[in-house]
């Protein structure tokens, strides 16, 4: 399944958290953005718990993440 993941940072930590990202199992690309969110992670994965997993004990551990928003693919 293909998910993007919205992360949001702390202040002066974006590249910090950009290249630990894109060293996370499953995270096929990772891109600064402009708007609402710092980061956004296109990710792949077998299923919604390796998903859970991959947000919630890679992602949000991260340090500098201050929050994530998981966007899943329906297609």
């Amino acid at each position: 399944m293909k998910a993007f993941i919205e992360i949001y940072v702390a202040a002066g930590s974006l590249d910090m958290v950009l290249e630990a990202v894109k060293r996370v199992e499953g995270v096929k690309e990772a891109y600064p953005v402009t708007g609402h969110c710092d980061i956004i992670a296109v990710v792949e994965v077998p299923d919604l718990k390796a998903l859970a997993n991959l947000v919630t004990k890679c992602i949000h551990t991260i340090k500098g993440v201050e929050s994530t928003e998981t966007l899943i693919c329906v297609e």
